[in-house]
């Protein structure tokens, strides 16, 4: 298992150093690798059995089926390098990524010599059982989703890409080794079990005092109306309803003359990726509660303000900020 282990890493380091990372790569026939399968040579092997029963037998019936199969495996290789060959591969638009968590990989698999490509099977080095499937049909596109695990925040090289191809036979393997050279913006893990948002205070204030005012946050920090049917379920102040019986929801607006201020002083961690992580749970919460909330991270200042763009311009200061020296 070690020594596996070792020649796989081997194997994976000799082909990143032999693939220039790009942007987007077109395959041709100096990128576009092919050999025999395991059926590859079991057919190899009847061919050569049928061969030479063939020869001293002097089947004539014998010599037509051993030359009709060879000529279908040579025909079945140059199909299948082709398949492959002038195939056009780029990173697509990724979904939000978090350190730790699984991410899909979007790769976008496009064609423009007016062939469709079969039976395209794509997978990362770091997931030997996750292969994709897809078919490309001619002059068009398709896309797949990769797993892939980032292990650190910031801008991140996306793994090997390899895409290989047994049609239309399966008695040769075609593949390809792609190396994206586009980072990958990743962001921090949210922290779990993250503590209820701060107060919207702009002064930071004792574990103590946090963690009462975090307490009474969802009735302090929004007012509260009358439920409607059309306000759903994510609003409602469960805690007055348990009380009082009263189905209330609560109503954001209140938040507009109060915003909320993060900071890495607010966490109450010495841990900067700890911090981080905090931040980043309640960057995510305050953005699902429609909150207007600014981020403060050492010089930088975004104003408060509420939204998908503002929740992203949060996260990617978070995924940017300097690490801690030595880390």
């Amino acid at each position: 298992m070690l020594a596996g282990s070792r020649l796989r890493a081997r194997w994976q380091r000799w082909m990143a150093a032999r693939h220039e990372a790009r942007e987007d790569v077109t395959l041709d026939h100096r990128t576009v690798y092919i050999l025999p399968t395991g059926a590859g040579w079991m057919l190899a092997a009847t061919l050569l059995v049928l061969l030479v029963a063939s020869i001293n037998y002097q089947l004539n019936l014998g010599y037509l089926l051993t030359f009709l199969l060879a000529g279908s495996a040579l025909a079945a290789m140059h199909v299948g390098h082709a398949n492959l060959r002038g195939l056009r591969l780029r990173l697509g638009p990724s979904p939000r990524c978090f350190a730790g968590a699984a991410a899909p990989l979007v790769v976008a698999l496009g064609e423009a010599d007016g062939r469709a490509r079969w039976a395209l099977a794509v997978r990362t080095v770091q997931a030997p059982e996750g292969w994709a499937y897809a078919d490309v049909p001619a002059q068009g596109q398709a896309s797949v989703e990769l797993a892939w695990t980032p292990a650190q925040r910031g801008r991140q090289t996306p793994p090997l890409v390899i895409v290989q191809s047994l049609f239309p036979l399966g008695s040769f393997r075609v593949w390809t080794v792609w190396q994206p050279l586009r980072p990958v913006l990743v962001y921090p893990a949210p922290e779990p079990a993250a503590p209820p948002l701060p107060h919207p205070d702009t002064e930071p204030f004792s574990d103590l005092a946090r963690s009462t005012r975090a307490m009474a946050l969802s009735e302090e920090f929004h007012g509260l109306r009358p439920w409607r049917p059309s306000d759903g379920l994510r609003g409602v102040a469960w805690k007055k309803f348990a009380r009082s019986g009263e189905l209330l929801t609560r109503d954001a607006s209140g938040a507009a003359s109060a915003p909320l201020w993060l900071d890495l002083v607010q966490t109450g961690l010495r841990d900067r990726e700890a911090a981080l992580s905090r931040l980043c749970a309640w960057v995510l919460a305050a953005d699902r509660l429609g909150l207007r909330y600014g981020l403060r991270l050492g010089e930088l200042r975004l104003a408060p303000d509420r939204g998908a763009a503002h929740c992203d311009a949060c996260l990617s200061a978070l995924a940017l900020y300097p690490r801690e020296p030595g880390a």
